[in-house]
């Protein structure tokens, strides 16, 4: 059984769910939000709770169930507060410029990579070497931010490319001459 799935889910007042089935609809003053979640996890909304079970005593419902109430949290979180992810860009002549809703990142290649942001997605860039991604949808959130980071991952010897704001990249020592 799962610790985690155990635990009800506490519903804000400003958050309005919806049950129907399988299908979870969350919506908040963020924005809203809809799922539909396997057979194998039951969901049901009671006293301003939402409550998770196994919906029988199969191993793959027990996986599931606990699965279910964390991606619910992470919905009810998201319609609330909302969720952020923060890169920062290092080396010379490497920039992000938002044209509309296309990011233009320069990363040293001979070529200008366009990457289009998804609806329900904001960029912001600050300094050119700074770009924030937020939305309520805590999987499009981080897909965004790995999709950006993936052009150009920092390297190891002069620490350049995209990194997330507080990633530690460990350094290597160069070659040296005998």
């Amino acid at each position: 059984m799962s610790r985690i799935g155990k635990q009800p889910i506490p519903v804000p007042e400003k958050v309005k769910v919806d049950i129907s089935g399988q299908t979870v609809s969350v919506e908040g003053p963020k924005g809203n939000l809809s799922k539909t979640f396997n057979s194998a996890a039951s969901i049901v909304l009671e006293a301003g709770e939402i409550r998770v079970s196994p919906a029988d005593s199969s191993r793959f419902a027990n996986a599931m169930y606990g699965t279910a109430r964390s991606i619910l949290a992470g919905m009810v979180t998201g319609v609330t507060e909302g969720f952020v992810k923060d890169l920062e860009i290092t080396g010379v002549g490497f920039k992000a410029v938002l044209k509309g809703s296309t990011l233009d990142l320069a990363l040293g290649y001979s070529h200008p990579i366009l990457y289009p942001v998804p609806d329900g997605i904001k960029v912001t860039v600050t300094d050119q070497t700074k770009v924030k991604v937020e939305g309520v949808d805590k999987q499009l959130v981080g897909e965004v931010a790995a999709n950006i980071r993936s052009y150009y991952p920092c390297e190891p010897y002069k620490g350049k490319g995209v990194k997330y704001a507080g990633e530690r990249i460990r350094r290597k020592e160069g070659k040296t001459v005998a």
